[in-house]
């Protein structure tokens, strides 16, 4: 039976969208795989489902399935994209807040207009058991060697695990290489979104980063939380920062620890379809 979908973006970082609120998820690995084959298939950085919630205290659920088909715990472009797919099917009023869970747990999305939505990403989880991450002691920053390269790093959790590393030039082609080591680098054992960040002032970051299961992408909601967070803790940057990413920019908005963080950002729709191989249920 053909599976529709919905095929959205928040600046950049792609997603399918599929409405599960009244059928089981229907896709498994390998289908997962095939669907996000940007050749043969209809092509994203993830897969969302929409489902009903697991806690009562949420309006509904989201699961989160990277290209490569291994679980996420969290999506920051995609839960503003949830929103807006919510709000289109008529289950989601303009400015009202209201909490969504995710696999790592519930956020609250107050949608400020159709394509525009604020998210509340919960707090920053610096504890390395956490991340998780393999340290001795918590610290601001980590010396971690890569590919025979030494780089301080800084490790934190947004409801998934992430390295950040301050660097000067955006465009070296050394990234290139450390981007996938550091993903899969050992210290971090459920792997990291690796973040390459350079600080322009104290109120806006440019910010590449290599998405576990999904390769470089456009945009990481999350990864811009997670590279405000680490610089925020460091005391480089202001409460209110602008991340510009290779799709777009995004506001992050964290007052310090004990505050919960908050992004801005868009969401779009590209185009409605049908996906052909999806099983019967």
């Amino acid at each position: 039976m053909p599976l529709r979908f919905s095929k959205m973006h928040g600046i950049g970082n792609d997603f399918v969208v599929l409405d599960c609120r009244d059928r089981a998820f229907p896709l498994d690995t390998a289908a997962i795989r095939a669907m996000a084959d940007r050749h043969t298939g209809i092509g994203f950085d993830q897969l969302l489902s929409v489902e009903p919630a697991r806690d009562a205290s949420c309006a509904f659920y989201y699961g989160i399935w990277n290209a490569d088909g291994s679980p996420s715990g969290q999506c920051g472009n995609g839960v503003r994209c949830v929103a807006a797919w919510l709000h289109r099917a008529g289950a989601l009023e303009l400015g009202r807040t209201v909490r969504i869970e995710s696999p790592s747990g519930a956020v609250a999305v107050r949608l400020l207009g159709p394509r525009e939505a604020a998210v509340d990403m919960g707090e920053p989880a610096f504890a390395p058991a956490r991340v998780p991450f393999q340290a001795e002691a918590e610290a601001d920053r980590y010396a971690i060697d890569v590919a025979g390269r030494a780089l301080d790093i800084g490790a934190v959790s947004m409801g998934n695990p992430h390295a950040v590393v301050e660097v000067d030039d955006l465009d070296a082609p050394a990234l290139d290489e450390l981007g996938p080591r550091l993903t899969a680098h050992a210290r971090f054992p459920a792997g990291a979104n690796a973040g390459f960040v350079r600080r322009l002032d104290r109120a806006h970051l440019r910010l590449r980063v290599h998405e576990r299961g999904s390769g470089w992408t456009l945009a990481c909601g999350t990864g811009a939380c997670a590279a405000m967070a680490v610089l925020r803790r460091r005391g480089e940057v202001d409460a209110s920062v602008e991340v510009a990413l290779p799709g777009g920019r995004l506001r992050i908005d964290w007052a310090g620890p004990g505050h919960t963080l908050w992004m801005t950002g868009p969401a779009a729709f590209a185009f409605e379809g049908e996906w052909p191989g999806a099983p019967a249920h």
